[in-house]
């Protein structure tokens, strides 16, 4: 079957008067989205609820300081390298089907690293969960935009989700905090299994089935080479923080990816049904929303870890405190989630997705006045937060304009690359930049480094996303 390469049509987003507010839902789509957005929300927060648990952790199971970071690559791993495969497998086979069997492993591996013993089984708990969230954000994003319409009703629940998936991971660092501090480092796998407990058993009576109504063979030599060039990639870049990028191992796994991509976009250019539509990726609203998408989550990643370093090593705050300032930040996100919409509705989502990164840009350039007076956790406290706002006005535009005119049927495929970009760039930016910070011989000098290139990045893209999507159409 011919697939069009032409830009899609997109109808304009509704105006402000017929905006989310006054578009109610019916009460089983709030109840579908309620479930679909807490399957997300309980990802997000699986993101990092456990950094704060890490000292604790490894004391308890005897696992030393450089094992430590297998705790969370051991989750990165699959979450990242099967995102693409599983969001064509929920198109072909069925997307409730693919959310439910996720969601089934993520609950068993969470109980599963609760209940750890040694390190192999908590680490074997933690590599079952990234599988199971796999499955379950590209399934759940094609579930919620193949429920919801094209439009102000589409743009809502995009919004929550955006909203939640932000806010689950600022909920993470200030959870983990205090839960590890009064029940242990367990209560932090625990909360997810909880999480797991309360989506599973309303999930079959509320989601329907949605696959492609033809079933073209899967691409096995382009799910093979993708998943394996991704592993390899996410592998390189997590061992790259604690071992620098050039330790064996890490230069040896990153040529690897870069080749097994390179041969998977070869596979994809000759195969007669692709994992991934190089036509679809020549849309300027796909490539250049998913380039937006990829700046803003690595780098507002990495801006959190920056300053965690510089609120509890610099200005010496306790955990407790340092959650606090994320928590500004997540109210702020979470308002932010509200308002974004409205936004989209007056100004279009690729002008958003552009007003955002620049503003995120900027206010992660104002962190550059920071120094050791404790006057400074202010400044933090109001510059992080208000960037975040601009963080998810990001994460929400650019949902928005890569899956907007995308038909159901390759909704899956869209959103599959809109998660992939998510969960690659909150993997890889700490590892890109963050290891600055932690290499430094002067912690401040090196959070100074980090911030400013993490400003410069994210300006630069706000101006290469914003000349890349102007030839396109003007209300995404």
């Amino acid at each position: 079957m011919a697939i069009d390469t032409t830009t899609p049509t997109i109808q304009p987003t509704a105006p402000v008067g017929e905006s989310l507010g006054t578009s109610p839902l019916s009460t089983r789509d709030k109840l579908v989205l309620f479930v679909l957005c807490a399957a997300q929300f309980m990802v997000a927060l699986d993101f990092s609820v456990l950094n704060v648990a890490l000292p604790a952790l490894g004391t308890d199971l005897g696992m030393s300081r450089s094992a430590l970071q297998w705790a969370v690559t051991a989750f990165a791993l699959p979450s990242g390298g099967f995102l693409l495969l599983f969001g064509r497998v929920g198109d072909l086979y069925g997307r409730r089907k693919l959310f439910l069997t996720g969601l089934a492993l993520f609950g068993a591996a969470s109980l599963l690293a609760t209940l750890a013993w040694d390190p192999t089984v908590f680490l074997a708990g933690r590599a079952l969960q990234g599988l199971g969230a796999a499955a379950i954000v590209p399934a759940g994003m094609s579930l919620l935009t193949t429920t919801f319409p094209e439009g102000p009703a589409r743009d809502r629940a995009l919004g929550i989700s955006g909203t939640l998936l932000s806010l689950g991971f600022t909920v993470g660092m200030v959870a983990g905090g205090v839960l590890t501090d009064a029940l242990g480092w367990r209560s932090t796998m625990a909360l997810l299994t909880v999480f797991a407990l309360i989506v599973l058993p309303l999930a079959p009576r509320l989601l329907k089935e949605s696959r492609t109504p033809d079933r073209p063979r899967l691409d096995v030599p382009g799910a093979v080479t993708v998943t394996t060039g991704l592993l390899s990639l996410i592998y390189a870049l997590s061992t790259a923080a604690d071992h620098g990028f050039g330790h064996a191992d890490v230069v040896t796994t990153l040529i690897a990816g870069l080749i097994l991509l390179a041969a998977f976009v070869l596979i994809e250019s000759r195969t007669a049904a692709p994992l991934v539509s190089l036509p679809m990726l020549r849309r300027r609203t796909v490539a250049w929303g998913n380039v937006g998408g990829l700046v803003t989550f690595s780098m507002m990643s990495t801006v959190v870890f920056a300053l965690t370093l510089y609120l509890q090593e610099i200005l010496r705050l306790s955990a407790f405190e340092t959650g606090l300032v994320f928590g500004v930040q997540g109210v702020l996100s979470a308002v932010a989630g509200t308002l974004a919409p409205r936004v989209i509705g007056r100004f279009g989502a690729s002008r958003t997705l552009v007003g955002s990164l620049a503003g995120q840009g900027a206010l992660v350039a104002t962190l550059l006045l920071l120094d050791t007076h404790t006057w400074s956790v202010w400044l933090a406290t109001a510059a992080v937060s208000l960037a975040s706002m601009c963080h998810l006005g990001a994460i929400i535009s650019y949902g928005l304009t890569v899956t907007s005119g995308v038909p159901d049927t390759e909704q899956g495929l869209a959103t599959g690359l809109v998660t992939s970009t998510q969960q690659v760039g909150i993997t890889v930016g700490i590892p890109l930049l963050g290891v600055l910070a932690t290499t430094s011989p002067d912690l401040m000098s090196g959070v100074h480094t980090v911030l400013a290139l993490d400003a410069a990045i994210v300006l630069a893209a706000a101006v290469l996303v914003g000349l890349g999507l102007r030839r396109g159409q003007s209300r995404i």
